[in-house]
């Protein structure tokens, strides 16, 4: 069945304001909850979050005060969504847990993305990406061990397996080698451009935690990983952000940003699990279809363009949370060596690289092998989840 969001209409944005009853929604249950259904709260936190800043972005560079109080009125709104998104993670829940379940979102998110992605440049771009997450996600659940001394399988829930990727080590590349070419937004498809978006959003999201909650610990082993692990989201935003094309208008993107929320929402009502969470999705993505609505009227006003001319017809096929083992396998067994030069990628230490490393390391251990190190030194191994097997890898299987 298809859904075209510009043939749809929402609530009117005049009946959209929620009071405190409403906002006040009941968290999640982190002990019974499906792990997908908090990894779309993630996901979907970090949409709202961008599209609230781009918005701010936006009222910022233009004149007109009429846009400025359309923007304003609702941005307001998105302010709203974002906080019953967010809302609805536990409280009871520590900082580590919800890192780990961010790095899930990190890994099965962007796998999904890179199986559908049509374009080989772009699909090159997340499969890089993946397995640097991948490798955070092992990195963070021998963290969580040490200091919590609690098993990460509990929030993966053996959909996602705990392993090496490429060693974070290796992912501090000099920041002229972080910077892709963007897509051309003539010629690509409307579904590329939605899942540029997409991972951009949650990259950026994972940026903004790690660098807020980092200091937050204590243990030195657990700062120093967040501070490591934390310079490498920044890269990866930077990654993926350089995908956009920087041609397209403010109001090319803002219709973008709109139309990301609605095919988003759409999605994860489509598999919601909880049905408290599924009737928010489907709240939300009503609300969307109006500010999809106005941003396409902002558009037409002050681009002179139909936004159907840059738009998708029809919501492509959703995007869906669900295991991606074999996947993740065949890239760990096949792309574990790449490092990037310029806009590509290459499988030897160039000297720019090596520079890099040897700046940021000064000849020590990174926190992201240390922490390795006093894992086994404490419990006489390394955590892992290996569901599958043995690392696909030989180097890379436990000793």
């Amino acid at each position: 069945m298809t859904f075209n969001p510009l043939q749809q209409r929402g609530i009117p944005l005049d009946r959209q304001l929620r009071n405190w009853r409403e906002l006040n929604v009941s968290p999640i249950d982190p002990d019974h909850c499906d792990p997908y259904t908090r990894c779309r709260i993630i996901t979907m936190n970090g949409i709202e979050v961008e599209a609230i800043l781009f918005s701010h972005q936006l009222a910022r560079n233009t004149v007109d005060p009429e846009v400025k109080r359309q923007l304003a009125r609702t941005r307001y709104i998105e302010a709203q969504q974002q906080k019953v998104v967010n809302w609805l993670l536990p409280g009871v829940s520590s900082v580590l847990e919800t890192t780990i379940a961010y790095e899930q979102v990190a890994v099965d998110l962007t796998a999904w993305v890179a199986r559908m992605e049509p374009d080989p440049y772009l699909k090159q771009a997340y499969q890089f990406g993946v397995l640097e997450d991948f490798d955070h996600l092992y990195r963070y659940a021998n963290l969580y061990e040490m200091i919590e001394h609690r098993k990460a399988e509990s929030i993966v829930d053996g959909l996602t397996e705990v392993i090496p990727g490429r060693p974070t080590k290796y992912h501090h590349r000099h920041p002229f080698d972080n910077v892709r070419d963007p897509y051309d937004r003539e010629a690509t498809s409307p579904l590329s451009k939605l899942h540029a978006l997409t991972i951009l959003s949650a990259e950026q999201q994972t940026m903004n935690f790690y660098m807020n909650t980092g200091p937050t610990y204590m243990e030195p082993i657990a700062r120093q990983l967040y501070q490591e692990i934390g310079l490498i989201e920044e890269e990866h935003v930077t990654h993926y952000e350089s995908l956009v094309d920087p041609g397209e208008t403010w109001w090319e993107q803002l219709v973008n940003h709109e139309y990301n929320e609605c095919y988003l929402y759409y999605s994860f009502m489509e598999q919601e699990s909880d049905p408290k969470v599924k009737a928010i999705w489907e709240l939300h993505l009503n609300m969307e279809l109006e500010h999809l609505h106005l941003a396409c009227d902002l558009m037409r006003r002050h681009d002179g363009r139909d936004p159907e001319s840059v738009l998708a017809p029809e919501l492509p096929n959703v995007l869906t949370f669900e295991p991606n083992k074999a996947y993740l396998r065949e890239l760990l067994d096949t792309q574990m060596d790449l490092t990037t030069l310029g806009a590509g990628y290459v499988r030897e230490a160039h000297e720019r690289f090596e520079q890099m490393q040897a700046g940021i390391h000064g000849g020590e251990e990174p926190p992201s092998e240390r922490v390795i190190t006093q894992h086994d030194e404490m419990f006489g191994r390394e955590y892992r989840v290996q569901t599958e097997g043995e690392h696909p890898d030989p180097a890379m299987r436990e000793k």
